[in-house]
């Protein structure tokens, strides 16, 4: 504890990390989800949350290849970690709205949904959802 001490908050080593797995619905608790199911986004990504960060004027990096160790899938959509630093080297806060961690992955979940990638994505995705089910039922029918 002496050594974490020691260092400082402005270190890349001490600053906070976020998986997409803490933001993410389709997870259960146990799964890793670190916020409330209500305000939890979609299936985010590393790149997004990056993204949300970097632009409300955290100082933030992006890990590509490190990946959240409850999280079975391995495919490059789930890797990812993002860096975030909270603290400045004397201790005081970077940005005074981010006192802490959770306070940091709430609003990147509020924000995610808002970003121009998710809100075109939204337009063409809803026609391939719809498209999926019509295979789905056809499947089904196969079997029998």
């Amino acid at each position: 504890m002496a050594c974490a001490a020691a260092r400082s908050p402005a270190d890349q080593d001490r600053f906070i990390c976020i998986y997409p797995a803490y933001l993410n619905n389709k997870k259960t608790i146990a799964e890793g989800r670190r916020i409330p199911i209500s305000k939890a986004v979609e299936n985010p990504t590393a790149t997004e949350i990056q993204d949300v960060c970097s632009a409300v004027g955290l100082n933030v990096f992006l890990e590509k290849n490190k990946m959240y160790s409850r999280e079975w899938n391995r495919d490059l959509q789930y890797r990812g970690r993002v860096r975030v630093q909270l603290k400045q080297e004397d201790g005081s806060l970077c940005l005074v709205q981010f006192p802490s961690r959770k306070s940091v992955m709430l609003y990147v979940a509020e924000m995610i949904p808002k970003l121009k990638t998710r809100t075109q994505k939204t337009g063409g995705g809803d026609q391939s959802l719809q498209q999926g089910e019509g295979s789905k039922k056809g499947k089904g029918k196969k079997k029998k």
